[in-house]
C-alpha cells in the first residue's frame, strides 16, 4: 500500500509552476516560437542534445540561453509539430529541482504529395532553478531512446 505524502501550499505550487515551464517548451516549439522557448532557460544553461539514449557523450552542446535559437528554430523545417508530454518525476530541493519527463514529439515533413512523419521518443532530464519566484531549465538533457519514420497517406 502507497502512503499519500503531505505536500506544502509552496510544494504545490512549485511542483505546479514546473510542469507548466516543462508543457510551456512543448507548446513554444510547436507553435514556433523560439524566443519564447528561450525565455524558459537561464542565461547560462546547459542543453545536451543525445540522438541515442544509451551514448555517453552527447551530439550537441549548447552553453547559454542566446546560442539555443538555432535549435529551436530548425523546428521550422517540419511542416507541423507536436510533442506530448507524458509523466514526469520532479524533486525539489528548495530553489533548485531535477526532473524526467518523457515525451513524443511528432514531426511532419510535406514535400509535394509526399508526406513522411517522424515520432521521436524522448526523455528529458532537467535541472530547475527558481529565481524571482519563477522556474527555469538550467541544464536540459534531450535524450532520444527511439525514432520512428512513415508515410502519411490522407
Amino acid at each position: 500500500m502507497t502512503t499519500v505524502k503531505k505536500l506544502s501550499l509552496e510544494e504545490i505550487a512549485d511542483r505546479d509552476a514546473i510542469r507548466d515551464l516543462v508543457d510551456a517548451y512543448a507548446f513554444c516549439a510547436d507553435t514556433r516560437d523560439a524566443e519564447g522557448q528561450m525565455a524558459l532557460f537561464t542565461e547560462d544553461t546547459l542543453f545536451r542534445v543525445f540522438m541515442d539514449e544509451r551514448q555517453a557523450e552527447p551530439d550537441q552542446v549548447i552553453n547559454s540561453r542566446q546560442d539555443l535559437f538555432p535549435v529551436f528554430d530548425n523546428l521550422n523545417t517540419y511542416t507541423s509539430t507536436m510533442h506530448f508530454n507524458g509523466q514526469s518525476k520532479i524533486t525539489l530541493s528548495g530553489d533548485t529541482a531535477t526532473g524526467t519527463t518523457y515525451c513524443f514529439a511528432h514531426h511532419l515533413t510535406v514535400d509535394g504529395d509526399n508526406k513522411n512523419l517522424m515520432v521521436a521518443t524522448i526523455r528529458y532530464f532537467d535541472e530547475f532553478v527558481k529565481i524571482n519566484n519563477a522556474w527555469f531549465f538550467k541544464k536540459r538533457d534531450l535524450k532520444v531512446a527511439w525514432v520512428e519514420t512513415k508515410p502519411q497517406h490522407s
